[in-house]
């Protein structure tokens, strides 16, 4: 019996599914819980899920991940509803069968408690009863839905698209176009008798999962009534796109590999069945910023499942020696004064980064060995790692897991199998083989090198970075290429898990070339994300505020990297950058005067404080997320209580005017009180004013300023 409208009630919010005779199923509606509406009324909807199977396509075809066969085929076939008191979990089962194929899909929907998001995957197998049949899959969608349109009643002529590019220290650079200009032309169907063939798609390929775009987007209406935002909860290849069904309707389909795009294809059995990557979908009537705290929100869920109960949800200020400071080239005489340093700055941990196992200065191809240089340390690594904690900070290091130099010993020592491989033949990219973590004898390998450090050296912190892109993945055992990759991506996921279940106070930071690697399938298990590798302060701003659409703020690794060279609006700048994030602290403090070491010491102290918030924050940007960056960039953090303080961080870049109105339209009318809260010089004070009824705060900088120059402020409610 079908149930014509299936309605869904779970965490904070409620979807509606049309399930009736002779057509999939389909998600209409996704809303808040508390919004007050009638029930969707329109036509069938966008099938749930789209399969592209070998041997029966798409019709009509096309490009894009619609119209197929196989999705056409899938009928209602029960489901069912239930809930985890303790997890604050609530969990749908909508099960379809195909009576060509014998192939059953099972969507799976859960919602946490309190948040305006929902996570979803399909489960495919061949069901009972057909024994010895099987499917080959070349494309299976995590979710496809319209309700974006059935909610919003926004069609293509009256809605945007927000989605982001990312390149290595050219992060996080977002676009906001109308849908017909994105690649949604109006083709009148009526007269073509066919819907439009046209998607607006993204894709990353290989490993880097942000390498080229980001996995997260935004549909909104143009009036700010209603925007749906979305993210891709994988580290590896993935597909989003955006297209219009013939009824005018505005789909939306996540992915993760497919053949297509991926080379990936994978055949089901009874026996062998297949999931997709998880996705999520957050929602919220009103603009991008209050979708995106919607989906911060959910951010937050997921961290909260993977962080072990009993572990402390530690926010230690990091000081790395990397960054426009060692750059990779570390010796126990340099790293001694810098510890000493960082420890009156008031840094938690001091990072050893890349260079600590070098002999030679030729250590790129010739990594995986993993144990520290003698020339370098003629004391041993232990004497630097003993003077970190002796200075009160928890020892890190830099590693790089999941490769093996081509001339390391370790290239020969492991197995063959124990490597990507393409056509009987390793995989090298860039001087580095890659390992296959679903391998024993690899995870066995890096393992005991993380357990020889945290025993010897007492790590506690990992910068755990990601060099190379392995191509489409590996055919080891005749899989196709794509196919293994993703079994790669997802036994790292488990290794994960094991390690931080081994050791649940280790600390880890997310890094591939800065943040090519961005996603919640590491971020919901790791602790800091690295937002960039970009090395000039004034190309920071722009990735730092941008950040937070795609990564916690409390997870967000900005770096600032004063120097004593540097002008004091010049420190400020770079370390204001740090501030409303999560303050990865470098440059060379240890030649710094005292009086520019107290302004460091200053913006930690500034940062610890204002921590717990950063933490409960939703970001904003009151001067917009998408287009060209500059010349004044503004990023904002809510608190989510509506009578709560506003924080930003407000950077004027050379060319910029010497005022700004930064709008701020959900505290227009309300009295607040704004302060600058780094640096608190006086001497430095920008003239601040809160205009209520416009809710427009003015900023005055003193004329014959610096060309650039930063500060972080606060809108303190009564």
């Amino acid at each position: 019996m079908y149930p014509s409208l299936l309605i869904w009630c779970g965490g904070q919010v409620t979807l509606h599914f049309r399930a009736t005779a002779g057509q999939p199923v389909s998600l209409l509606s996704l809303r808040p819980a508390d919004l007050d509406r009638d029930p969707p009324d329109g036509g069938p909807g966008a099938p749930l899920v789209e399969i592209q199977e070998l041997g029966h396509g798409r019709f009509p075809g096309s490009h894009r991940y619609a119209d197929t066969v196989a999705g056409s085929r899938l009928r209602y076939a029960g489901h069912n509803a239930s809930r985890d008191e303790r997890a604050g979990l609530a969990e749908l089962r909508i099960r379809q069968t195909d009576p060509a194929t014998g192939l059953r899909v099972t969507s799976v929907f859960q919602a946490a408690e309190g948040v305006p998001a929902v996570r979803t995957w399909t489960e495919a197998s061949i069901g009972p009863g057909h024994p010895g049949r099987s499917v080959c899959l070349q494309a299976v969608t995590s979710v496809v839905t319209s309700a974006f349109h059935t909610d919003s009643g926004a069609g293509p002529d009256h809605a945007d698209l927000l989605h982001g590019d990312s390149d290595w220290v050219a992060e996080s650079r977002w676009h906001r176009t109308p849908l017909r200009r994105a690649g949604l032309p109006y083709t009148d169907p009526d007269v073509h008798h066919h819907p439009s063939r046209s998607r607006f798609a993204l894709t990353s390929r290989s490993s880097w999962s942000t390498g080229e775009h980001l996995p997260t987007g935004v549909l909104a209406a143009r009036d700010g009534s209603w925007s749906l935002a979305w993210q891709i909860e994988h580290n590896g290849a993935w597909h989003w796109e955006v297209y219009e069904r013939r009824e005018g309707d505005t789909c939306l389909a996540l992915l993760g590999p497919t053949d297509a795009e991926h080379q990936w294809s994978e055949t089901v059995t009874e026996r062998r069945p297949f999931t997709t990557v998880p996705v999520s979908l957050a929602v919220a009537a009103g603009g991008p910023d209050e979708a995106l705290g919607a989906l911060t929100r959910q951010r937050r869920a997921l961290r909260a499942r993977h962080v072990p109960a009993a572990a402390p949800r530690r926010l230690p200020v990091i000081f790395n020696d990397y960054m426009n400071t060692l750059m990779g080239d570390p010796t126990t005489a340099r790293l001694l004064p810098l510890i000493d340093a960082a420890a009156e700055a008031g840094a938690d941990c001091y990072c050893i980064d890349a260079g600590w196992y070098d002999e030679d200065g030729t250590w790129w191809d010739s990594v995986g060995e993993w144990r520290p240089s003698a020339r370098r340390f003629p004391g041993g690594l232990e004497e630097v790692t003993e003077h970190i904690r002796s200075r009160g900070m928890l020892p890190g290091i830099w590693l790089e897991p999941e490769v093996i130099g081509v001339r390391s010993p370790a290239a020969g020592r492991l197995p063959a199998d124990a490597f990507f491989q393409r056509r009987g033949r390793r995989v090298a990219e860039h001087g580095r083989y890659h390992l296959d973590l679903r391998h024993p004898e690899a995870r066995k390998h890096v393992n005991e090198v993380v357990d020889r450090l945290v025993t010897d050296l007492g790590i506690g912190y990992f910068k755990f970075d990601y060099n190379i892109m392995p191509g489409p993945g590996t055919d080891l055992g005749g899989a196709a290429p794509g196919a293994g990759l993703l079994g790669h991506n997802r036994a790292h996921l488990h290794w994960l898990d094991s390690l931080l279940s081994r050791y649940p106070d280790l600390l880890i930071e997310n890094c591939a070339s800065g943040a090519m690697r961005m996603d919640y399938a590491l971020l919901a298990r790791l602790h800091l994300q690295s937002t960039s590798d970009q090395q000039n302060p004034l190309l920071y701003p722009a990735i730092a505020a941008a950040a937070p659409a795609s990564v916690l703020p409390e997870q967000a690794g900005n770096w600032a990297y004063a120097q004593p060279e540097m002008s004091v609006e010049e420190a400020v700048f770079t370390l204001a950058t740090g501030v409303l994030g999560r303050l990865c602290l470098s440059g060379r403090l240890d030649g710094m005067t005292p009086a520019r070491l107290a302004l460091v010491r200053e913006a930690v102290a500034c940062h610890r404080e204002l921590l717990p918030f950063i933490a409960r924050s939703l970001p904003c940007w009151p001067l917009g997320l998408a287009g060209p960056a500059g010349p004044w960039i503004a990023q904002g953090l809510r608190d989510p209580e509506p009578d709560g303080d506003l924080l930003l961080t407000l950077w004027r870049l050379p060319g910029a005017s010497r005022t700004l109105e930064v709008p701020l339209p959900w505290l227009r009318g309300a009295a607040a009180a704004p302060e600058t809260l780094f640096p608190r010089d006086a001497a430095l004070a920008w003239r601040l004013r809160w205009e209520a009824a416009p809710g427009v705060l003015r900023v005055d900088c003193p004329a014959g300023g610096p060309a650039a120059a930063a500060r972080v402020i606060r809108l303190r409610r009564p």
